[in-house]
């Protein structure tokens, strides 16, 4: 199994409401694509938070190919999107694994 995980710091000002909209919108958006079959929020702690909080969003891949195919077909779309709603109010660092054990 694969996880692309996609870390974001939001600004204090507007998290909450990037929050219920991560969970009702843009999670949803995603798991859509049939892409992913899970996804998990945390939250970072012992983290500087001064500015805002820090997010780590884990979407569940059954293979390297659903990965390939989301980034491919849906997440320049899926990205914009975001950018359009919240503009430079979030910075968003990703990355792509392979779960070991």
């Amino acid at each position: 199994m694969f996880i692309y995980n996609v870390t974001i710091k939001v600004k204090a000002q507007i998290h909450q409401e990037w929050l219920t909209w991560l969970q009702d919108v843009h999670i949803p958006e995603v798991l859509e694509t049939g892409c992913f079959y899970d996804a998990t929020i945390l939250q970072l702690l012992e983290v500087d938070d001064t500015e805002g909080p820090t997010f780590a969003v884990q979407y569940n891949a059954e293979s390297k190919a659903a990965y390939n195919q989301y980034m491919e077909k849906y997440a320049t779309e899926l990205r914009q999107k975001s950018y359009d709603k919240w503009g430079d109010a979030f910075i968003a660092f990703r990355s792509f694994m392979q779960i070991v054990q």
